[in-house]
């Protein structure tokens, strides 16, 4: 029994490691751990350390149809998201630093992250949410710059 919880501790001690290494910007590691997971043609990733930012960028992302649908797993040392991946990613990113912008002004980010009119989206958060592009024009809202794919 004593040997049994001691190769638990020793085993959470090690995934812990491994997350504390990428803790910088969550974020941006679930996108770029997705981008690379796209690359590789793979059908399914594992995202870990999660947020409930991270669920709702996902979320909008499988709305928009560039990703499956995503289920959360609780795991040793905390959760994991399950992605399935549809091979319909060019380009994802965290945008650093995170950029307060008005409602004029997300034209302009659109040019600068994303290659054409129409294509891709944006992922703001509001006051409202974490919402696009394309909604928060609607709403005529604006908030901070957190992420884009096309």
């Amino acid at each position: 029994m004593f040997a049994d919880s001691a190769l638990e501790k020793i085993q959470r001690s090690l995934v812990l490691s491994n997350i504390v290494k990428m803790l910088n910007d969550t974020l941006a590691n679930a996108l770029c751990i997705t981008l690379n997971a796209e690359k590789a043609r793979k059908d399914v990733v594992e995202i870990r350390p999660t947020s409930k930012m991270i669920e709702k960028v996902l979320t909008i992302l499988n709305e928009q149809g560039y990703v499956g649908g995503h289920e959360k797993e609780v795991v040793i040392g905390g959760q994991k998201i399950v992605l399935n991946l549809l091979g319909k990613i060019n380009k994802c990113g965290a945008i650093k630093p995170r950029l307060s912008i008005k409602f004029a002004d997300i034209g302009k980010f659109e040019k600068r992250y994303l290659p054409a009119d129409g294509f891709g989206v944006l992922i703001i958060s509001t006051p409202q949410g974490i919402i696009t592009n394309e909604e928060a024009r609607k709403k005529k809202i604006g908030g901070t710059l957190l992420a884009y794919c096309y």
